[in-house]
């Protein structure tokens, strides 16, 4: 079974993604923020990570790059929604840093399934 490590700092919204992608099929490890999200990933790696961009203590743009520099290859799929910044220059930000997949929420559950599905085996 597939791993992926889901980072979000909203406890509500990451509870409804963790259920959305364990219903696909996935085993879901969950972080509140990057920081937590990089210790998580250097315990116990993920095969596809999925991050939001704002959070607290370390921003999702820090974490891909810090992913990146680990695992070049990682499958890394990058959620964001109407913030400080507009969703889409922070989803146009990520995919320049080489995330494979962005959704503006709020999106259908199924279109992260699905995106999760065409990135891994």
């Amino acid at each position: 079974m597939n791993k992926i490590l889901l980072i979000d700092d909203d406890a509500g919204m990451r509870h409804v993604l963790q259920r959305a992608l364990q219903s696909g099929g996935f085993e879901v490890e969950v972080a509140s923020d990057g920081r937590e999200g990089m210790k998580s990933f250097g315990t116990n790696p993920a095969d596809l990570v999925v991050t939001d961009l704002v959070m607290p203590n370390q921003e999702g743009i820090e974490t891909i790059v810090a992913l990146r520099k680990q695992n070049p290859q990682l499958p890394i799929i990058a959620i964001s929604g109407v913030t400080r910044i507009k969703a889409g220059d922070s989803l146009k930000l990520a995919s320049k840093l080489g995330v494979n997949a962005t959704l503006e929420k709020p999106f259908p559950l199924s279109k992260l399934v699905e995106a999760a599905r065409k990135l891994l085996p």
